[in-house]
This record gives structure tokens, sequence and C-alpha cells, in this order.
């Protein structure tokens, strides 16, 4: 959980749950998952029109979690880089009608270029919004049993309901880790006079093995510490039982009416 100063320090932390006393982090986390899944569902097949319409419903959903946009956007900040590069390559490389003052030389920019990679960047944008706001609203241990009750289904082809949502609480809860450890090593590669900022191809290959190397010895080194913790406390793989079970309350039953025409405008504009 982060309180106070520690809300500034997970600005731009996916997977970071905050402490927030807000509606949104009061609704039963089972109707969070599905909405989020059906949301990034719709994401993947809709159109300008939609995805507008997704941002609106995603802004909405923030303000109602006291979650400020500045905030929630700062969640993508890690993969602005790549984002960038997939915007680039379809600019690049989709044919169609091309721009004029772009149309000479090898590389030509058009008209569809331009859409295809707003539209697909904008997808990928809205899904990482998407599940943030749920990391966001949603402790890991609420979570784990949303996740496994929406599983159930699949223990009658033998598949363990618990060992799937621990998995997936353990690749959240590492994300926050993984960004951790990637400032540490960057820190102490610094400290022993590592350059960053290499011009050649080479030098940047460089730079990236020097980070790469000890930051997958340290995640390692965190896993095995974790393996170690759970034997530790008896750990069995299996169903569990949970302090408090999950409860749909009449305010989720009316939250969940008022999403449901936003979902379904988002498909029709899709």
């Amino acid at each position: 959980m982060i309180t106070g100063l520690g809300k500034q320090a997970a600005m731009h932390e996916l997977g970071r749950y905050l402490h927030v006393d807000s509606p949104l982090h009061r609704s039963d986390p089972r109707m969070k998952v599905l909405v989020v899944l059906a949301l990034s569902f719709l994401l993947l097949r809709s159109g300008p029109a939609g995805l507008t319409g997704a941002a609106i419903l995603i802004l909405l959903l923030s303000l109602l979690g006291k979650i400020g946009w500045r905030m929630l956007l700062g969640t993508t900040r890690p993969v602005w880089l790549l984002f960038t590069m997939l915007f680039l390559i379809y600019v690049l490389f989709t044919p169609g009608i091309p721009i004029l003052p772009f149309s000479t030389g090898p590389l030509k920019i058009s008209y569809e270029g331009l859409y295809e990679g707003a539209v697909q960047v904008s997808r990928f944008i809205l899904l990482i919004l998407a599940a943030s706001l749920l990391t966001m609203t949603t402790s890991l241990s609420e979570l784990t049993m949303a996740l496994e009750w929406l599983l159930r289904p699949l223990s009658k082809v033998g598949i363990s309901s618990h060992n799937t949502a621990l998995m997936v609480n353990l690749a959240l809860r590492f994300l926050p880790t993984l960004q951790e450890e990637m400032k540490n090593t960057k820190e102490a590669q610094l400290a022993r006079g590592a350059d960053f900022k290499p011009k050649s191809l080479t030098g940047k290959i460089r730079s990236m093995i020097f980070i790469a190397t000890p930051l997958t010895l340290n995640l390692l080194r965190r896993s095995d510490e974790l393996v170690e913790a759970m034997e530790a406390r008896g750990y069995q793989p299996g169903p569990r039982t949970y302090l408090s079970e999950l409860a749909f309350t009449k305010s989720d039953f009316w939250s969940l009416l008022l999403i449901s025409p936003a979902i379904i405008a988002i498909w029709f504009l899709g």
C-alpha cells in the first residue's frame, strides 16, 4: 500500500496499489476485472470513435477512483519509447496515399500510415491505462480472489484456478520490483563509470548488456528468495480459504448497470 509521500514515488510505477478511499476502490474486484476484460476486447476492434469513447470512460472511472489523470498517464512512461518506435514503423512502412511534402526519398509518409499508427498506439495506451486503473484500485489479495473466482470453471479441465491467479498476482507484484532493480542497477553502473549515452551502435548494445546481465541475476535472486519465503511459511499448492469472502453488493449492481450502457455504446461506435 502507498500513502502520503509514497504516492509521489509511485507515480510512474505500473502494478502499484494506491490506497485511497473511493467508490471505485470499494467496488467488487470481480466486476472491475470483468469490465477491464470487456473494455480490452473492445479496444482491439475499435476505431477512432470507439477509442475516444473508451478514453472518456477510463477518465471518468479514474475520477471516480480519485486518481489524477497525470498519475494515470505516468504509468505508461516506461513504454513511451516502444510506442514511439511502433508509431514510426506504421508511419514509414504503411503503403497508401503519400503526403506531398514527405513523398520524396525511399521512406514515404502516407495518410494511411499516420492513421494506422495513431490508432494502434492509442489502443495499446488505453489497454495499459485500463490495466493500471485496475491495479491501482484493487489490492493484490482482492485481485487474486477475483481471478480465482472467475477461473473456477477451469478446474473441470484440471487447471487450478488458485495457482493461475497466484501466478498473475506474482507477475503484477514483480513489476515494481523490476523497475526498482533496473533503477538500482543503472545507478550502480553509473557509479562505476558506465556510459549509457554512447553514440555508436556497438556502444548502445554494450550499455544494454551492462544493465541486462546484473538485472537478470538480481531478479533470479529475488525469485529464489520469494520461493524460500513461501516454503518457510508452509505454502502448498491447491485451493485456499480467505479471511473475508467477496460479496456483490447493491452498489456494485447499480455500478454495473451504469457502466454496461457505456460498454455497449463503445461497441457500436467501434
